[in-house]
């Protein structure tokens, strides 16, 4: 538990919106090393972190580099990502990150190379949601439906993240849908609480129509709620709805990659990322 709220506290001071149950699930599914340090008042705490959790054989997603203000410019943070990298290439995998432009230079400096981006919009508590489109029909995911969400997911993604996306489900059931046409499955859309708002993602669907109906009815049930989408910019044909439904820009992110020359999977069917500590 002590360790827990140390990586609250390291969260929060970066204005991130991670809560206890991201970091217990980041912490089960994955591994984490931290630096503990002593402050001006003589106090020892956790003063940095990262997170490294393994998709597959052959990558794993590193996040979560943090270092608490008054920590910083010690190199806490390149120290532990050189463990982290080490730690993987001894397992023979890649990393894959997803950087802030704060983050970008240190990662480029440390051997990462750019792949594709995209952006966090954040919809404000109060907002109203845009009358439902026509077609096509989602519905609630059913425990019969991993075999095939998993192969879609495995495609776009790289590797099986199914324990993750299990997590996901029981943390936000309402969020959970699928769309099936003609008796095979064309996208699926998850999500899960956070510490300041909402998070909506992953969803991968087949076609833009697809995305939106699933987004629509995801956000359904969080009506007047805080809710971020990680929307690609490969799939910016979708902003002008999701200004209509009241998300804003924040900020940019970077899909980078360490030990490979470039992302894993087929990303075109991806629409919103599960969160840059997420994949």
């Amino acid at each position: 538990m002590d360790d827990l709220n140390a990586a609250l506290a390291l969260s929060e001071s970066a204005q991130w919106n991670q809560n206890a149950n991201d970091w217990s699930m980041m912490l089960r599914l994955g591994q984490g090393w931290g630096i503990d340090a002593t402050d001006d008042a003589g106090r020892v705490q956790l003063a940095a972190s990262v997170v490294v959790l393994p998709y597959g054989e052959h990558f794993a997603w590193a996040s979560m580099v943090l270092v608490l203000p008054q920590f910083r410019r010690r190199g806490y943070a390149q120290l532990l990502l050189r463990h982290a990298l080490s730690n993987l290439a001894a397992q023979g995998r890649a990393a894959v990150l997803d950087a802030t432009p704060a983050g970008h230079a240190v990662y480029v400096h440390e051997g990462f190379a750019d792949t594709w981006g995209f952006a966090r919009y954040r919809r404000e508590a109060g907002s109203m949601l845009l009358e439902r489109p026509v077609a096509p029909h989602t519905r609630p995911l059913r425990e019969d439906d991993w075999l095939a969400l998993d192969a879609l997911d495995r495609n776009a993604f790289g590797a099986s993240r199914l324990p993750l996306l299990r997590v996901l489900a029981r943390r936000l059931p309402q969020a959970a849908r699928v769309v099936e046409q003609g008796g095979r499955l064309r996208g699926y859309v998850l999500g899960r609480d956070g510490r300041e708002a909402r998070q909506i993602g992953p969803l991968l669907a087949e076609d833009t129509d697809l995305a939106r109906a699933l987004l629509h009815d995801a956000l359904l049930p969080l009506s007047g709620e805080a809710v971020y989408a990680d929307l690609l910019d490969q799939h910016l044909a979708l902003l002008p709805w999701l200004q209509q439904l009241g998300f804003a820009f924040q900020r940019p992110f970077t899909r980078m990659v360490h030990g490979t020359d470039a992302t894993p999977g087929n990303p075109a069917t991806l629409v919103l990322a599960a969160g840059p500590e997420l994949g």
